[in-house]
């Protein structure tokens, strides 16, 4: 059934609720923002029709507190709610809530984020649909006795994994029986600390993988499109730094049998809205399924540029009962895209995060450039939430043309007051390892450690 939206709650904050907030605004949807102490003066406030104080500084007071994100849509009659990334965005609770309080949720059903957030379900239900997933245990590990029994079975290297979990937090190598004991009970806790949850799971460690992923769209009516994929190899500590698309470092043949293989667990879960299929591809060239996101990625800006498809836009349509305005013979990729991650962080000083002022901010221009961004002069960068303050996306009709114009952009990028990952990403471009698409989740540890030479070049020349 189809359901009027009229107005949209954006329970985020960042250069994500600017995103969701000017989607929204270009197809006639108006907007309110909820904000803490912290963000009353952030460009998310200044361009929404409304905004609404929701607390103080730590998230647990603003941006977590489900009750209060409530309170804040129905006092301002918004018809729907859009959670963006992180916070709330896979919270399945939060989903029932608004449900029961007859607010449309733009994401999918809090089943859907149950079952696929459960990364041991989720395993399991690839399995039964014939999806290649990397060999581990078939269920939880729930003590030490199962663990060195599942380590013997699996074999070593092998990782452990928060059931509940994603982003790097509760994930623990183990090369050696002697440290099983250890990284058990730390990645335990770790998951317990982060997500509320201490249930893990083994998985055989892939040595120099690649991290692939499909970005999907799914409607109401079981019309499933994929926006191809995107290279998100480049990782520090398992978070990501750089994406691109299409991967420079598969073929033609893998990208449709990765793509296809997105489309077919989609289809076969039943999944609606926006969504990510994310696998691992080994040094044979074989793929497996790591794991399901059940939200808009960071990245998503990568998918649109090469396939002209916005992707808040078509959550909106899905989340009102609407079809998706696209079919998959419709979608014409064309060009290459890649986007850079601008943390306030101090690449020098092992990546240390950077609050403060930013006293001076010039954005790159040009066509094929797009900036998402929630900071300006003067803004101040809070220490308490996430240390992304701007993504830097390039657009060109060869991967070697967007490197080129992602050169160009950074050299113009400044950003003054506060220290930034921009150098990282200069030396990442004249890298010749990513130049020739030789990447994979060692390249900041295996590539980068040649250019050391190149880190302080940059350094001297920008204090210069």
């Amino acid at each position: 059934m189809k359901k009027t939206i009229n107005k949209v709650l954006v329970a985020n904050r960042g250069e994500i609720a600017v995103r969701i907030i000017r989607s929204c605004r270009q197809v006639g949807i108006k907007t309110v923002i909820v904000f803490s102490d912290a963000d009353k003066e952030t460009l998310g406030v200044k361009i929404a029709d409304e905004a609404v104080h929701i607390g103080g500084t730590r998230s647990a007071d603003s941006y977590l507190d489900m009750q209060k994100i409530i309170r804040a849509a129905k006092m301002t009659k918004s018809d729907a709610i859009h959670p963006g990334f992180g916070f709330l965005a896979e919270n399945a609770k939060f989903v029932k809530e608004c449900d029961k309080n007859g607010i449309i949720f733009i994401g999918p059903t809090a089943d859907h984020i149950s079952k696929m957030g459960d990364k041991a379900f989720a395993k399991k239900t690839m399995q039964e649909a014939m999806i290649p997933t990397i060999p581990g245990s078939k269920d939880i590990v729930t003590n030490l006795k199962a663990a060195s029994l599942e380590a013997d079975r699996i074999g070593l290297p092998l990782m452990i994994k928060a059931s509940a979990g994603g982003g790097g937090k509760g994930m623990r190598i183990v090369n050696t029986m002697d440290e099983l004991h250890d990284m058990y009970n730390l990645a335990k806790n770790e998951s317990k600390s982060f997500f509320g949850s201490d249930e893990i799971y083994f998985e055989k460690f892939i040595a120099n993988p690649r991290h692939i992923e499909v970005q999907i769209l799914a409607d109401k009516q079981g019309n499933v499109i994929h926006l191809g994929e995107r290279d998100c190899s480049i990782q520090r500590r398992y978070q990501k730094l750089l994406e691109e698309s299409p991967s420079p470092s598969i073929s033609d043949r893998m990208r449709r049998e990765i793509c296809d293989s997105a489309v077919k667990i989609v289809k076969a879960i039943g999944y609606e809205n926006a969504g990510t299929i994310e696998f691992i591809v080994d040094g044979d060239n074989n793929f497996f399924f790591m794991e399901m996101n059940t939200r808009i990625q960071v990245e998503h800006p990568v998918s649109e540029m090469i396939s002209g498809v916005d992707i808040v836009a078509e959550q909106i349509r899905v989340a009102s009962g609407e079809e998706l305005s696209v079919k998959q013979k419709d979608i014409k990729f064309h060009g290459h895209a890649i986007e850079c991650r601008i943390n306030a962080e101090d690449f020098f000083n092992n990546f240390m995060p950077c609050p403060g002022t930013i006293t001076k901010f010039i954005q790159p221009g040009g066509q094929g450039i797009r900036i998402d961004t929630h900071v300006s002069q003067g803004s101040v960068i809070s220490p308490h939430y996430d240390s992304m303050i701007a993504k830097l996306i390039v657009h060109g009709n060869t991967r070697e043309e967007a490197i080129n114009k992602m050169r160009v952009a950074l050299d113009e990028f400044t950003i003054e007051g506060i220290h930034t990952t921009i150098p990282l990403h200069q030396n990442i471009m004249d890298n010749a390892d990513f130049q020739a698409g030789k990447v994979t989740t060692k390249f900041i540890t295996h590539s980068l450690k040649l250019d050391e030479k190149i880190f302080i070049e940059i350094e001297v020349m920008k204090a210069g």
